[in-house]
């Protein structure tokens, strides 16, 4: 392998001025997929040849990704979702476990062949015509051009993961369709066949007319859409009574079977069992066709007209009530949502389209005069997702899965605590859907996906479940099942069929299972999280994950859901094309909340990721510069430290720290904040700064110590970075002259500073309080400068003085780092002596920064400056006073918080009595 740019081992390549990241990205990846450091031996071994230690035990890191739509394209979910494991993954890497992420994409059944059927249709499948259909290619030749346009999408949206710098080890790539996956498809298939946890039979499903297959609750989107309410007359036989039925569906009204009404609704209890003419409906000799009146609970007296029609072959809740009644469901639609040519129905709607009889059954209703009322009415109504098709209830024969035995086994576990919640409210919403599972329909109509393993003997109706036919069958007897299972059924095997289960022997899942996490959205808890917990704990005997991670969705700056329909959309590879891949990544992980809440993409929290690269960038060209040829120390003398030098020491062991703890407790947004805080406004900001003193030190020993310290920290901090940096922080690493080992991928996590550095940063809260008055006191002179449109470079003379002796005592103890901050003719400290009005002023803590302005203002700007300043601080104070004043705060709030308030208020006060004697004459 070639050695990285920037790397010392090619001298001749230098550090260019400014972080161009398209061109770091494609160089650094390269590196390590053909140094294998994905692979969890050999990112081991590398680590332990990079100075670490395994820890106790060689315990395993192991995550599955959660497949993809193999045609589907990187979007903005997949990019927090991949961003969020591949921080976790990089972060056990880095502490030496064995740690593997498998990735792959789940084949999405109805998805990529509703796509490849709308390319056939559209000519885009070459050598066919357009407008050619499956049925007019063959099951064998629409297969075969579903795998060719499969295999390229899953080379495209593998790509792009690989733009968004993930490292899972993509030699253990895998498809839901994979032959050793789908062995474990049809392993478990049979075994819970034989096991009696799944049969056929016939149940309501969401059944999309486009597709012609039966489709699960997450394919279905539901909205509210206006539509219209029919109230229609059902005529009591031999009586003048009438019940009138109000529906959003007209055109199901041939398949009802019963009028219900609630048994104690004093309007219509006389009518329980008698019978109602069916509108429009006649039996062979012409007389009306009736159906009873039933008496249910189910029916809300006050909701409508209190009466409701039952159809059980279309509507969930009515098949329910046909059950309890002993009603036979009747099936008036077929595939396409055509109504079927039962004799009760007129002729003039056989074979008509559901919304084409819908309006032509609202003619012969007025015609009949059976329609009282037609009404506008806004409803919730489901669509196919990926046709768009509305979804209709029909009964149909299809294949399911007893859910109740399995989420009992997934509760017991979670009880039992082998799976946790990050953040845990989300396994309330787990456990209840597990406490309320229905059957699972399995069943597709498709012919993309898993064959499901059964067979059909043609001359007596037998079924036979199993992995091949019956012995000694006779091949031209049996017909397969036509159906394919639904993708989520493989896709809850995807913990282990990944890793090599059922296979005997399988070296991956006895090292890697149970895996250690899970990360995923909160939409698909109850579709796939769930059922692999039930799958898992039934087929594995554990829980397939130990913790989930659950995150919220991303949404647009408005707070609304992204979808192509809105415009709202945004596409990930673009922000990494104009932020770079790390810019683009500590952006977006500095959104997540530890609650899980949605994500608003706020556009400037990205840019500060692309801002914090350049600042990372530079920093470290500065320093390398000063390295450059220069000596280092094996160790840092704590002999030779000076305050700031301690003070970045303490401030680094303590970023070591909170990372390692914001890591393990799953904080990432908490994580990025802490990164930012130390590297840009600490180490960058002003140690790096300061350390230029170091380096002109006619002090060798000193300067030696600086740049043996520096090269410590700045090594240490981009690890630090690593899990959530990995572009920057490896092309920088790499040109250190301290590193050890191949790669920062490999290199050991900090823990903490050696000892001896740990015992001269020991007590250093004091120092972070002066350091922190020094700094503050530095900004304020400073920013006194910036007021005045002063240049930097311009010396200027300063007053100092406070009543607080130990405020004064830390400014001269630092004096020297005034000096190297600030350009300054003249340090004072004492009280300013002239007039107020001809010095400026700002206060810090109880301390007086004072800038005499003689030559540097015009007087009455400046008096228009500080009367606006002083009606600020004024506003200002106000609240904070009526918030002290509030005595249900001051009793209830942490006694941090109020003394963090009235600290504020002293300060204010302070600071606008000051203010107020500035603008005496």
């Amino acid at each position: 392998m070639p050695p990285l740019p920037f790397s010392p081992a090619n001298p001749t390549a230098t550090l260019p001025s400014a972080y161009l990241a398209a061109e770091t990205e494609a160089q650094v990846y390269p590196f390590w997929e053909a140094n294998q450091l994905f692979e969890p031996h050999t990112a081991q071994a590398a680590f332990v040849q990079a100075g670490g230690t395994v820890p106790q035990g060689n315990p395993h890191f192991s995550v599955v990704l959660p497949p993809p739509n193999v045609t589907g394209v990187l979007h903005m979910g997949h990019a927090l979702d991949c961003t969020i494991q591949d921080i976790f993954v990089r972060y056990h890497r880095m502490l030496g476990y064995r740690t593997a992420w498998i990735p792959g994409c789940d084949h999405a059944g109805i998805a990529t062949q509703t796509v490849v059927e709308k390319r056939l249709k559209a000519g885009q499948c070459s050598p066919h015509k357009a407008g050619s259909t499956r049925q007019s290619l063959g099951k064998t030749a629409f297969l075969g051009e579903v795998w060719t346009w499969a295999e390229h999408c899953q080379r495209e949206i593998m790509g792009q993961f690989r733009r968004l710098g993930i490292s899972p080890d993509w030699s253990r790539q895998r498809f839901t369709l994979d032959e050793g996956l789908s062995d474990a498809v049809q392993t478990t298939f049979v075994r819970l066949y034989e096991e009696g946890l799944i049969y056929q039979g016939w149940r309501i499903v969401n059944w999309d007319p486009a597709t012609q297959s039966a489709i699960s609750d997450i394919e279905t989107e539901y909205t509210e859409e206006a539509s219209h309410l029919w109230h229609i007359a059902y005529k009591v036989v031999g009586t003048e009574e009438q019940l009138v039925v109000a529906t959003t569906r007209p055109e199901t009204l041939f398949g009802d079977v019963a009028v219900a009404v609630h048994p104690q609704d004093e309007r219509y209890a006389h009518l329980i069992g008698q019978q109602v003419a069916l509108p429009l409906c006649t039996t062979a000799n012409g007389e009306p066709r009736t159906i009873p009146v039933i008496g249910d609970k189910y029916v809300e007296k006050d909701f409508g007209t209190g009466c409701l029609k039952i159809t059980p072959a279309h509507d969930p809740n009515d098949y329910a009530v046909g059950q309890r009644h002993g009603l036979e469901p009747l099936l008036i639609f077929n595939e396409k949502a055509e109504l079927l040519p039962h004799p009760w129905i007129p002729q003039a709607l056989h074979g008509l389209e559901r919304w084409a009889a819908r309006s032509t059954t609202e003619a012969l209703l007025q015609e009949a005069g059976l329609l009282v009322a037609k009404q506008e009415h806004t409803h919730r109504v489901g669509r196919a997702q990926r046709s768009g098709q509305i979804v209709e209830p029909l009964l149909s024969k299809q294949w399911f899965v007893k859910a109740k035995p399995l989420a009992a086994k997934a509760l017991a576990a979670y009880h039992a605590g082998e799976l946790s919640f990050v953040p845990e409210r989300w396994a309330k919403d787990y456990l209840r859907w597990l406490e309320h599972i229905e059957d699972w329909c399995i069943s597709r109509q498709l012919w993309w996906g898993h064959a499901i393993p059964a067979w059909h003997h043609t001359p007596t109706g037998a079924l036979h479940v199993g992995s091949g036919l019956p012995a000694g069958a006779n091949p031209g007897e049996w017909e397969p099942d036509p159906d394919v299972l639904d993708t989520w059924f493989s896709s809850g095997l995807w913990p282990f069929s990944t890793l090599g289960w059922p296979q005997a022997g399988a070296t991956d899942y006895t090292d890697f299972y149970p895996t250690s996490l899970l990360v995923t959205g909160f939409d698909i808890i109850f579709f796939w999280l769930a059922r692999m917990t039930m799958l898992g704990q039934h087929l594995t005997g554990q829980s397939p994950f130990a913790k989930a991670y659950i995150h919220g969705l991303i949404r647009d700056d408005k707070g609304q859901k992204m979808s192509k329909s809105k415009g709202n959309t945004v596409d990930p590879v673009e922000l990494i094309d104009s932020l770079g891949c790390d810019g683009f990544r500590f952006g977006l992980t500095s959104l997540i909340t530890y609650g899980g809440q949605d994500i608003k993409l706020a556009k400037d929290k990205l840019e500060t990721g692309k801002l914090f690269c350049n600042k990372l960038w530079n920093a470290t060209r500065f320093v390398l510069l000063n390295l450059e040829g220069q000596p280092l120390a094996t160790e840092v003398n704590p002999e030779l430290l000076d305050a700031m030098d301690t003070w970045i020491l303490g401030r680094y062991h303590h970023a070591v720290q909170e990372a390692n703890r914001l890591l393990q407790s799953s904080r990432l947004g908490e994580y990025a904040q802490l990164m930012l805080d130390f590297v840009w406004y600490e180490l960058c900001d002003w140690y790096v700064e300061y350390a230029k003193a170091a380096f002109k030190s006619e002090h060798a020993a000193k300067a030696t110590n600086t740049r043996t310290l520096l090269a410590l920290v700045l090594e240490g901090t981009l690890k630090l970075l690593h899990p959530i940096m990995p572009f920057i922080t490896e092309a920088l690493w790499q040109r250190l002259p301290n590193r050890q080992g191949l790669s920062i991928s490999v290199a050991p996590f900090p823990t903490g500073l050696p000892n001896a550095l740990v015992q001269a940063t020991a007590a250093t809260e004091a120092l972070n309080t002066q350091v922190a008055f020094l700094l503050n006191t530095i900004k304020a002179m400073r920013h006194l400068r910036q007021q005045y449109q002063v240049p930097p470079s311009k010396p200027l003379a300063f007053y100092l003085a406070s009543p607080v002796a130990a405020e004064l005592e830390t400014l001269k103890h630092f004096e020297s780092v005034l000096h190297h901050f600030v350009a300054l003719e003249a340090l004072h400290f004492e009280a300013w002596q002239g007039a107020p009005s001809e010095a400026a002023l700002e206060v810090v803590s109880q301390t007086q920064v004072v800038l005499p302005l003689a030559g540097l203002i015009d007087p009455e700007a400046e008096r228009q400056r500080l009367s606006k300043k002083q009606a600020e601080l004024e506003k200002e104070l106000e609240k904070v006073r009526h918030m002290l004043g509030n005595e249900g705060f001051v009793q209830r709030a942490p006694a941090a918080v109020v003394a963090k308030h009235q600290a504020q208020q002293a300060e204010l006060e302070a600071q606008l009595a000051a203010l107020i004697a500035q603008m005496q004459p």
